[in-house]
């Protein structure tokens, strides 16, 4: 079983990778926790395809396991699902020695985390993350909390899980669309740190596609090393961490302005790495002209989009700028990008000219 480990001093731990894992989770999982009770939390669709499978495997490892849900998606992730989520930590008697397992794709891990790092001042908390851009980026590194109508995630903590337990095996039963949202941030990783995986994306995009299990796990490993190397080098990003936010500032804002209703995070930070590749490139920064290009086929081969769609695109890009100015990356009020310069290396550039901001937007909006 591949274990990639995220070295964190006396926190640090691992991430199991192997088809088969979701099965032997209550073996890997039992060691790492402190033996109290252990309540397991997944949307209402993820519970009915893995939830019984889960508890089996922790019954069966010794550990008492009970299961609570909340309805799949993206509007879940608030305070008042946090809060009922904490009320079921008390009628299930979730005390301090007992844990919370996250399982399912980025919203459950979120939320799971963000209740245990509040909920009797923390507790143990564990990812069991079932979709692939949960298995790649969100369910490593601790980043938790839930979105509120200032903006997405601008409401959370760093809460390190005990133990990552990842199945790729189990994207066989994701929907077609969620699937090619979490290509998104696979890609990330090849453009911001490793050209070579990048190259390996290109050619290897139609088993990935086609969800060949051999690609799948590759893709799967070499994202969490990568993230793995970001969060052991600066945890609370204050650093070179922000790098993992290359196309982000984008996404956020168009998640924001059509009330995440209407993007997948994947799709959304798609289009947004298109913009700040065209942001680069107004800004003299981009070394390799070629990879805007690159870039946009591999999106295309993976089934994600490069364009948002408006009635009024030069309004729209206005207003999406303006939605910059409150992301979580803006330091003493300058607002940050992760701009590509070539493959495998990105810069962070401050509060670049608002006008090319905007164009930047424009850049990725269709009418």
């Amino acid at each position: 079983m591949p274990v990639v480990e995220v070295s964190l001093g006396a926190r640090s731990y691992p991430i199991h990778i192997a088809a088969g894992a979701l099965d032997q989770a209550g073996a890997l999982i039992a060691p790492r926790l402190d033996g109290g009770r252990v309540l397991v939390i997944a949307d209402a669709t993820v519970a009915k395809l893995h939830g019984q499978r889960l508890l089996a495997a922790l019954t069966t490892a010794g550990l008492d396991a009970v299961i609570e849900t909340f309805p799949a998606g993206e509007p879940s992730k608030t305070l008042a699902t946090a809060d009922a989520l904490w009320q079921a930590c008390a009628r299930h008697r979730i005390d301090r020695s007992g844990a919370v397992i996250g399982l399912g794709g980025g919203v459950s891990g979120d939320l799971t985390g963000f209740v245990a790092s509040c909920w009797m001042r923390g507790i143990a908390f564990v990812q069991v993350p079932t979709s692939l851009l949960a298995m790649v980026d969100s369910s490593v590194g601790g980043k938790t909390g839930v979105n509120s109508a200032a903006g997405k995630n601008l409401v959370g903590a760093f809460c390190q899980p005990r133990i990552v337990v990842i199945d790729p095996t189990v994207v066989a039963t994701m929907d077609d669309r969620e699937y090619r949202s979490g290509f998104a941030e696979v890609v990330k990783y090849g453009v911001i740190r490793s050209a070579e995986f990048l190259a390996w994306q290109e050619a290897n995009a139609a088993a990935l596609a086609a969800r060949d299990p051999v690609a799948v796990a590759h893709a799967v490993a070499e994202s969490c090393r990568i993230k793995a190397w970001y969060v052991a080098e600066d945890e609370f990003e204050q650093g070179v961490r922000a790098e993992l936010n290359y196309g982000h500032t984008f996404g956020h804002a168009l998640e924001r302005e059509t009330k995440y209703r209407v993007y997948l995070h994947g799709e959304a930070v798609a289009i947004g790495m298109g913009m700040a590749a065209n942001l680069s490139h107004r800004l003299g920064l981009l070394d390799d002209p070629g990879l805007p290009d690159r870039l946009a086929g591999l999106l295309r081969r993976l089934g994600l989009p490069q364009r948002h769609q408006s009635a009024d695109p030069a309004a729209e890009a206005a207003r999406l700028a303006a939605h910059c100015a409150l992301d979580k990356k803006v330091r003493h009020g300058a607002t940050r990008f992760i701009l590509p310069r070539r493959a495998g290396q990105v810069e962070l550039v401050s509060s670049p000219p608002a006008d090319q901001v905007i164009a930047a937007f424009g850049s990725g909006i269709a009418s």
